[in-house]
């Protein structure tokens, strides 16, 4: 088999694992590839070409001495520009952080690593990943691999785009209101925000914050298992893991469409506004369920309080962490997430209580849901990648959008849940831009969505 930067990952370490290919000869494609497109997308940052060639030969040094590899033994990863990598640039998007080098690896890291990939670099995210467009004022704006005009999406905006355009094999990221979903629709890749506990999370300035999970990207579902077997799994650094090995994720994964219990909504009933085309390519995916042997029918859980819950959690978790680096550097935050901070210092313990009153009822309310339905099928982003140049979309089929979260209900409304969702690419717009379709399934139910997603991967061909 030949190797190229658009074989599966599982295929690459394959092929490394069965010396038809060297780690470095791997690399080698990878960076050819990331000299060729990212001077115009954008997409890695902070790239150590000549660490990561020593990385590279260590890799192959301890293979051939016949030591034991890890699942992901040789290929080239770029991590998240939010996620800490020890010894690494790392700047969250962040003036204030632009020269910031961490001096240990927080636990996603640490388990990509010890499995054997090699690191090469960032993949570019907005300010402190606030906002579903990747631009910052340290390294500028990552482009649609599609359509360069366009938005990747984001916060985990240059890791979709160094997937879509073959420049690395697999990705990391986060998902607070959209972070791996988003990007995934915009650039026609898979995300997948995993259960609340599926990859723990260490350190962090409040482990009791469950809005915001890490998780896997690839280029196709099998890739995905392939990277969340190596992030899930419990860890006594996190209390909230849940017990299951990373290995249960493991592909190969297969699955069925027959006989499963499809509920299907453009909107959750009215519940934000979605770009006429999107709301039409969402609506054609019921052909494909259908056509599978799935019983699809028009419904959707009751999540009123989703809006409210979400954006005082988010601003109550911004103020928090932010607050005080805000008040000693007013000028060095744009002026969205600024605005989102200073929002939480007005709230008080009981707008906080309410939140979590109310995503206590709405994880039960999905419980129920998903007594009579398999999966929820809804958009991933209300409109298709809007133009670069804009900051968020200002309006949704002439309806005006107030905020830079207005757009995103689609994704934060399942945020709140705490239920496992994954961006499936589907089909693109007239003029050709990706919108993948968001699967749901209960809580717990990781294996079980991946096995569906697959199955919808294979039925659209």
């Amino acid at each position: 088999m030949s190797i190229t930067v658009e074989s599966t990952a599982r295929d690459q370490v394959a092929a490394v694992r069965r010396r038809e290919i060297s780690a470095r000869e791997l690399l080698e494609l990878h960076l050819a590839r990331i000299a060729e497109c990212n001077p115009r997308l954008n997409a890695i940052v902070s790239l150590d070409e000549e660490r990561a060639r020593t990385g590279a030969a260590e890799a192959d040094e301890q293979l051939a001495s016949g030591a034991d590899v890890g699942p992901l033994h040789g290929l080239p990863f770029a991590f998240k520009d939010t996620h800490a990598v020890a010894g690494w640039r790392t700047t969250y998007g962040s003036p204030l952080f632009a020269d910031h080098v961490p001096d240990r690896d927080e636990l996603l890291v640490e388990r990509v690593r010890r499995a054997g990939a090699v690191t090469i670099g960032k993949t570019n995210v907005p300010e402190f990943a606030a906002g579903s467009h990747t631009f910052n004022t340290v390294f500028g704006t990552t482009l649609n691999p599609v359509d360069p005009t366009r938005s990747a999406g984001g916060s985990s905006g240059g890791a979709a785009c160094a997937l879509a355009s073959g420049m690395v094999p697999l990705a990391d990221g986060s998902d607070m209101g959209g972070s791996l979903r988003n990007p995934a629709s915009f650039c026609g890749v898979v995300g997948l925000r995993p259960s609340l506990g599926r990859v723990p999370e260490w350190p962090l300035y409040n482990q009791w914050e469950t809005t915001s999970v890490g998780g896997p990207m690839a280029r196709n579902v099998g890739d995905l298992a392939l990277l969340l077997s190596v992030l899930a799994g419990p860890d006594t650094r996190a209390p909230h893991g849940l017990g299951e090995p990373g290995s249960a994720f493991a592909p190969p994964v297969s699955g069925s469409l027959s006989g499963l219990r499809v509920a299907l909504s453009a909107d959750l009933g009215g519940g934000f506004e979605v770009d006429d085309e999107v709301a039409a390519i969402v609506a054609a995916s019921a052909e494909v369920f259908a056509g599978a042997g799935a019983a699809v029918e028009s419904a959707h859980p009751a999540l009123d309080e989703a809006d409210d819950t979400f954006r005082t959690l988010r601003a109550w978790h911004f103020q928090a962490k932010f607050g005080t680096l805000l008040a000693e550097h007013p000028e060095s935050f744009k002026q969205s997430l600024a605005d989102n901070i200073r929002a939480g210092e007005s709230l008080t313990g009981a707008d906080v209580a309410r939140a979590y009153h109310q995503r206590t009822l709405l994880s039960e309310r999905m419980r129920e849901f998903f007594e009579s339905h398999d999966v929820l099928v809804l958009p991933v982003s209300q409109v298709p990648p809007f133009p670069a140049d804009q900051e968020f979309p200002t309006e949704i089929n002439g309806r005006p959008m107030e905020t830079y979260l207005d757009w995103m209900r689609a994704a934060y409304f399942i945020t709140v849940t705490g239920c496992p969702a994954i961006s499936v690419p589907f089909r693109t717009t007239a003029r050709g831009l990706p919108v993948g379709i968001q699967i749901v399934a209960a809580h717990g139910r990781d294996r079980f969505l991946l096995e569906v997603a697959a199955a919808f991967e294979a039925a659209v061909g």
